[in-house]
């Protein structure tokens, strides 16, 4: 860096902001963004002032002077001290550090002046780098020549001179900002994106920076020219102003963008704007509101479109849609997606989620974002739309919930996926609402006493249930043997109550010799009450109560041996056994919860391994496993776990009529046989590029009934991939109505040659043999944006279109709020 002690103006005029880019190339503090909230000669914070003559937190009196220089004078009230460009002057006066080539402080007056590779350092921390800085006695106004500002996400700032006009206001000419990195390791270097202008204003009142004659550049280059421009100070977390546009092509809509603006109100509440406007069929008007409270949040999202169904669905030319409106035909369509939680002071937190939409494609139709979320106390599953209330009480040694909840399907009725989901018209057929419940209330409780219990843990649940159906379903939820021969959808929906109560006790002793046993108990009584039952039983309405008492005893080994330095081996054999009163599954009793369940090396040791209540294992149970980890060091891993449960008896109520052949049985679960399916699970970490897990459950003779693994890796900095593959094999017999399915799903983005590369995602469905969505594009990537142009294709049974392909457009910018703008975070 050549020698700027003292800068003549005329020099600094021709030389413009070659210094300042070389300054802001220094190491910086970290508090350094705070500067870029304020100005560029930042206030000091008001702080209460000292009495006189007593001296302040860092030693000196009020006016008072420290200095530490090569060389230091004094001529009436003016010292003057010098450095070098290695051994700076360090200065502190009223709270404020200055460090500089060269230094002059008024003590009359308080006017400093610090020239040569200038810092000030205010009280708050925040930091300003020039060539030369004058401050006046306040420190609340000045002027700095070759300013340059670097904050803390990158953004930076520099002027040829600065201007503090005011506590609010600073003033700046021949200004460059960039929100991309200006230094590498090998210095300094062209911002990817930079605005630059003749004059900025940097308006604290306004949180914003205004440009004249602003020119942007991207690569050097410039490409757009505006008279004047705006945008946020870059330590504003929200600002009103357009955001990045998202913009496609698509068969159905033709062309469409997506131009949001957001609309701040205060700092606790803002508004989205987001319509979409396409070439093909009416625009969608997105809108959403946010708002945060003392104790809580609310988002609500929406959309509305007076349009007409668009695509291909329609064979005939004159039939209905799966929205019951004639093609053709314009309607009103409107989706709302909004949840709110509390969480006052006290133990109570509540909430809710409103979930619906008009259209069961509409979704598909207009590629809505982030439909499916999980937001409340119960999580809707994939296109099924779930509103709520709910209320939760929770304390060291209690929990209590309360909630009620409704279900929307977006799914397709899976009786007509041997047709493809169409009926004999050629229209797509989706599960109707009415034969899903209405569940209100749904109670869960917990309760432990504060002290011991014999030497153990005490337990109390409680839990309680209301469904209410206003049409018939038949299997899964009744019993096979239930089912009327006849017809069925005349008849009524079952409604069914449940009423649980339970105790469990555990303790846990560990012997001298590192063994771990755990005896409980645990009890269990159920009360249900079943309304409309099918007309074969006799009667409607019933009520039933069962049962179970267990005993057993989970018992743990775990072996360490230390293999090296930096590598350690861990065998941990472990086994349960238990015995219970048999499980009395009563036909009669609707299977609402415990239709699927995910046998791993979790459920496998639990007393019910159901996810539910409705259904219940028994009798006497032998369960054992093991568990080993290899760790190379702290970065390398790998883990197997092998285990596998045994029963004296069947439990044939598990088992399940084959869709494609309804008289034989087949079970889906793999707990129905007296030997459960084989459980294994590893997870595996070669290096810390690398990382993957799978489970599998495998049937007595070896096949493999379900699995599922994925695969990380990353090969650089920013080339990475991830490969994932899941089965499902647990249906003996092939045909049309055969839910076994078989995926590959694959991501990833490879660099070709500097920040250029391509990224793919795709999902395969080997059991059909298609591609049902893939994506793959050509991307731009830096510091400072990421831009992505690529075509994608659509081809899921759900879209009533059929395949549908488009071309796509992703940018995201830093520092300028770009597409990262996240709908649920209110800071």
């Amino acid at each position: 860096m050549s020698d700027r002690r003292i800068p003549r103006e005329g020099a600094l005029r021709v030389r413009l902001l070659a210094g300042a880019a070389l300054i802001a190339c220094l190491p910086a503090l970290p508090t350094m963004a705070q500067v870029a909230a304020a100005s560029p000669v930042q206030a000091p914070a008001a702080s209460p002032q000292p009495a006189p003559n007593t001296p302040g937190a860092d030693g000196l009196t009020p006016g008072g002077l420290y200095v530490n220089a090569d060389a230091a004078a004094r001529e009436g009230d003016v010292v003057t001290a010098s450095g070098t460009p290695d051994d700076r002057v360090f200065a502190r006066t009223r709270d404020h550090s200055i460090r500089a080539e060269e230094v002059t402080y008024d003590l009359k007056s308080g006017v400093a002046t610090a020239s040569g590779q200038a810092e000030v350092v205010a009280p708050d921390g925040s930091v300003l780098h020039a060539s030369r800085v004058e401050l006046d006695a306040d420190f609340k106004a000045g002027v700095a020549t070759d300013l340059a500002l670097r904050l803390t996400n990158g953004a930076s700032l520099m002027a040829a001179t600065a201007v503090r006009r005011s506590e609010n206001v600073s003033e700046l000419n021949r200004v460059i900002f960039t929100p991309c990195p200006i230094c590498d390791v090998d210095g300094p270097k062209q911002p990817t994106i930079s605005i630059q202008a003749d004059k900025a204003v940097q308006d604290e009142n306004l949180r914003a920076i205004l440009y004249r004659n602003a020119v942007f550049r991207v690569g050097g280059v410039p490409v757009f020219y505006l008279p004047a421009f705006a945008h946020p100070d870059p330590s504003v977390d929200r600002a009103s102003g357009f955001l990045i546009p998202r913009v496609d092509w698509d068969e159905g809509r033709g062309g469409s963008v997506e131009i949001p603006y957001l609309l701040v109100v205060s700092p606790s509440e803002d508004w989205l704007f987001s319509p979409q406007i396409n070439t093909k069929v009416a625009p969608l008007l997105n809108l959403q509101w946010r708002r945060r409270f003392e104790n809580g949040t609310i988002v609500a999202r929406g959309g509305y479109t007076y349009g007409r169904n668009f695509g291909d669905f329609d064979l005939d030319g004159d039939g209905d849609t799966e929205s019951n409106v004639r093609f053709g035909d314009r309607t009103s369509r409107s989706y709302l997606l909004a949840h709110g939680k509390f969480d006052p002071d006290g133990p109570w937190r509540y909430g809710f989620t409103a979930e619906r939409v008009s259209d069961k494609t509409l979704f598909d139709r207009y590629d809505v974002s982030s439909t499916y979320q999980d937001n409340g106390l119960y999580y809707g599953d994939r296109r099924r739309l779930i509103s709520q209330v709910y209320a939760e009480r929770q304390t060291e040694r209690s929990y209590l919930s309360v909630a009620a909840f409704s279900i929307q399907s977006l799914r397709l009725d899976p009786r007509y996926s041997a047709t493809d989901f169409r009926d004999p018209n050629g229209f797509k057929i989706f599960e109707r609402e009415s034969t899903l419940p209405l569940v209100a209330p749904i109670v869960d409780a917990r309760w432990e006493p504060e002290g011991p219990v014999f030497g153990g843990r005490l337990r109390l649940r409680g839990s309680a249930v209301a469904l209410t159906r206003d049409a018939y379903v038949g299997f899964p939820t009744l019993r096979p043997e239930l089912i009327p021969p006849a017809p069925t959808d005349a008849l009524p929906g079952v409604d069914s109550r449940r009423l649980t109560g339970q105790v469990d006790w555990r303790r846990t002793i560990i012997t001298p010799m590192g063994l771990r046993w755990e005896p409980f108990v645990d009890g269990r009584v159920d009360v249900y009450s079943v309304d409309d039952l099918p007309p074969m039983l006799g009667k409607t309405s019933d009520v039933l109560s069962r049962g179970r008492a267990s005993a057993g005893v989970d018992v743990s080994y775990p072996l360490y041996r230390r293999l090296s330095a930096s590598s350690d081996l861990v065998l941990e054999p472990m086994a349960q056994l238990s015995a219970s009163t048999d499980a009395d599954l009563d036909p009669r009793i609707p299977n609402e919860d415990s239709q699927t369940l995910e046998l791993d090396e979790t459920s496998l040791f639990r007393m019910d391994r159901f996810p539910g209540y409705d259904l219940m294992e028994g009798g006497l149970r032998f369960t054992a496993g093991a568990r080993a980890t290899l760790r190379w060091d702290e970065k390398r891993s790998a883990s197997l776990f092998v285990g596998r449960s045994m029963r004296a008896d069947d439990q044939r109520e598990f088992l399940t009529p084959i869709p494609d052949d309804p008289a034989r049985l087949y079970d889906p679960s793999g707990v129905a046989s007296r030997t459960t399916d084989w459980v294994v699970q590893a997870t595996f970490a070669p290096s810390d590029r690398m990382r993957g897990w799978f489970h599998a459950t495998v049937d007595g003779n070896g096949e493999i009934r379900r699995a599922e693994t994925t695969i990380d890796g990353r090969w650089s900095c920013r080339n990475a991939a991830s490969l994932s593959y899941i089965i499902d094999r647990s249906n003996p017999v092939s045909g049309p109505l055969n839910r076994n399915y078989e995926f590959v799903q694959l991501s990833g983005q490879q660099f070709i040659r500097g920040n250029w590369g391509v990224a793919v995602n795709g999902i395969a469905d080997l059991e059909r043999d298609i591609v049902t969505r893939s994506e793959v594009g050509l991307l731009f990537d830096d510091d400072c944006f990421r831009f992505e142009l690529g075509w994608r294709r659509d081809n899921t049974r759900v879209r009533p279109t059929g395949p549908s392909e488009g071309v796509y457009v992703r940018l995201n910018l830093a520092t300028f709020g770009g597409s990262g703008y996240d709908r649920n975070d209110m800071r």
